[in-house]
């Protein structure tokens, strides 16, 4: 459960006293967003920051110490898992979906996606699905959805698109 895995790692920074001199809130907020990430469930820290009513760096900062001090092993958020919720926002259809899906699977077996944000990922997937699929949709609409910008879809589209070339010549 992540309220009880949130509690958990608050409980430890109580312990260790990396509340003191910090705001409450704010480590309340990255316990949360830590039992997040370690549960798998795709929130971003703007997601936390926004339902906590902390500013997005106060819980960055608590995060960091936590993870340091805490010595927390942390799972690479997968990028696949932010697809869903990016399409419901924008009422995309099961087959776009899946062929988004199709590309970043073929993207991580080539690992191609190491240290590129989860979220622009899923977008840009999501993106290059709706176009080759006839769904009408404009890189402002996926990258408002998603919560980044449009330059960052342009940008992996690119990387995207290069790779799914270079992997059809391979074959």
């Amino acid at each position: 459960n992540v309220l009880e895995k949130a509690a958990y790692i608050y409980r430890k920074a109580l312990e260790r006293k990396l509340v003191r001199g910090r705001s409450v809130s704010a480590m309340i907020a990255a316990s949360l967003y830590a039992a997040c990430r370690d549960a798998e469930t795709p929130r971003t820290l703007k997601d936390v920051s926004v339902a906590a009513n902390v500013k997005r760096k106060d819980i960055s900062r608590c995060y960091r110490l936590l993870h340091q001090e805490l010595d927390l092993k942390m799972p690479v958020v997968d990028p696949i898992q932010c697809i869903s919720r990016i399409s419901s926002k924008l009422k995309i259809t099961e087959k776009v979906k899946r062929y988004a899906v199709k590309v970043l699977q073929e993207a991580q077996e080539r690992k191609e996606l190491s240290g590129k944000d989860p979220m622009g990922l899923a977008a840009t997937a999501l993106y290059m699905s709706c176009v080759k699929n006839g769904f009408s949709i404009t890189q402002r609409e996926v990258a408002e959805a998603a919560g980044v910008t449009e330059v960052t879809i342009r940008n992996r589209y690119k990387g995207l698109k290069l790779s799914q070339q270079m992997n059809s010549v391979v074959i």
